[in-house]
C-alpha cells in the first residue's frame, strides 16, 4: 500500500464530503461524498462559489471568517475543533454538517486555498433536538 493509494481512497470516499476551494472561495475539488451529501454532481459544483452550499443568512459570517483565515492561515477548526453549521442541498433542503478545515499551501508556504472535510450530522442533530424538547417538557 502506497501513500498515493491511501490518499486516493480518502479523497474519493463517499462517506464524507471533501471540498477544496481557492483563495476566492471558488470550488476546485468536489469528491463523491460531497455529491452524495449535497446532491450536486462534481461538474455542477466545480467553478462555483461556496455559496452553493451556504445558507444565505450565514454567508456574511462565513466570508468574514474565510477571509480572516486566508489572511492569517489559522483557524481553530483546523486544530481539531469541529464547527457544526446548517448547509444547503441542491434541492433546497437544509442539513446539519460538522466540518474541519485546512489551508492549502504552496511550496513556498503561501495559502492557495482551503480544504474542508464535512460530515452530514442531520440525523444526530434532530435526535438531540427531540431529546431536548422531551427533557424540557418533563421539567415543566
Amino acid at each position: 500500500m502506497t501513500p498515493e493509494t491511501v490518499a486516493n481512497a480518502l479523497l474519493f470516499t463517499r462517506i464524507d464530503a471533501i471540498i477544496a476551494s481557492d483563495c476566492d472561495g471558488i470550488i476546485r475539488f468536489w469528491n463523491p461524498g460531497a455529491e452524495r451529501i449535497f446532491g450536486y454532481a462534481g461538474e455542477e459544483a466545480l467553478g462555483q462559489s461556496l455559496d452553493l452550499i451556504i445558507p444565505e443568512r450565514l454567508r456574511q459570517r462565513h466570508w468574514e471568517a474565510f477571509r480572516r483565515t486566508m489572511q492569517t492561515g489559522h483557524s481553530r477548526y483546523g486544530e481539531g475543533d469541529v464547527l457544526a453549521v446548517p448547509a444547503l442541498r441542491k434541492d433546497g433542503a437544509s442539513l446539519s454538517v460538522e466540518f474541519t478545515i485546512q489551508p492549502l499551501l504552496t511550496e513556498s508556504g503561501s495559502i492557495q486555498g482551503m480544504i474542508a472535510i464535512l460530515r452530514d450530522v442531520s440525523k444526530r442533530f434532530e435526535e438531540m433536538r427531540q431529546l431536548r424538547q422531551k427533557l424540557a417538557s418533563l421539567t415543566k
